[in-house]
């Protein structure tokens, strides 16, 4: 079991000085781009062909999309306006909504992802995201572009947090 220790930690040890060596400052890890796969147009989107998931590295220039209000701020209005969870002080779920911001700032689409078990709780809290319109674009090296913007929520003893 020691010996299978040390050789991992070598291994380790040996990546960690080799890797800098092997990668420039302008690899294709830094410079990589996720983009959406669009099998139907999107309206409202700058390029459908270009819809970005921002991989925000040290370096990398991608700047995410920005919401109109705080997490807290958008935490506090989930738990205010989601009425379903108002009856049900002991749920437990979890689920992400998934937006498509567009390269001027305007939300174009809103809508679940992972779904909840409760369909009419995944429609209350589509349509607290919807209701946040004006995002800053995100950016890659100061062009705005489309982004598709991932969060995640917990519900957890009836109340939601993001995550």
């Amino acid at each position: 079991m020691k010996k299978v220790i040390f050789t991992a930690m070598s291994y380790g040890f040996f990546a960690l000085i080799l890797l800098p060596s092997c990668v420039s400052k302008k690899s294709s890890f830094t410079n990589m781009v996720a983009r959406m796969e669009v099998k139907e147009p999107i309206d409202g989107v700058c390029d459908n062909a270009n819809v970005i998931a921002i991989l925000p590295f040290p370096g990398n220039g991608q700047l995410k999309a920005i919401a109109p209000k705080t997490d807290s701020e958008i935490t506090d209005e989930l738990n205010a306006q989601v009425s379903f969870l108002k009856e049900k002080p002991d749920y437990e779920d979890k689920g992400m909504v998934n937006l498509i911001i567009n390269c001027k700032g305007e939300m174009v689409r809103c809508q679940i992802d992972n779904k909840t078990q409760s369909p009419e709780l995944d429609a209350q809290i589509v349509a607290v995201f919807a209701a946040l319109k004006n995002w800053s674009p995100g950016k890659i090296n100061g062009k705005a572009v489309d982004t598709s913007v991932l969060i995640s929520f917990k519900i957890n003893k009836g109340k939601i947090s993001l995550s």
